[in-house]
């Protein structure tokens, strides 16, 4: 149940992110659409996975946990990039 948790929050935040890019296409446009929401939620939960990283390496805590705020700018950092690269 946890896997589908983070999934389903990994989703919200790509999308959230998709939405934060400007342009018509996304990075992921060549995609069927049923694939599509399978890309944003990776790209969300790997931003968010960042997000946490970079967070315990910054403040120093073990107990750190990515935020959405943190999470949504790693995940646009990311979509960037894939943008760039494809």
């Amino acid at each position: 149940m946890h896997i589908i948790w983070q999934l389903l929050v990994g989703l919200i935040i790509g999308a959230i992110a998709g939405l934060l890019i400007p342009g018509k296409e996304t990075a992921f446009a060549g995609l069927w659409w049923g694939w599509r929401w399978l890309a944003f939620a990776l790209v969300g939960v790997v931003g968010s996975l960042l997000g946490t990283l970079v967070g315990r390496a910054i403040w120093k805590d073990q107990n750190y946990s990515a935020g959405w705020i943190m999470s949504i700018l790693f995940a646009v950092i990311l979509l960037v990039i894939v943008r760039y690269i494809f």
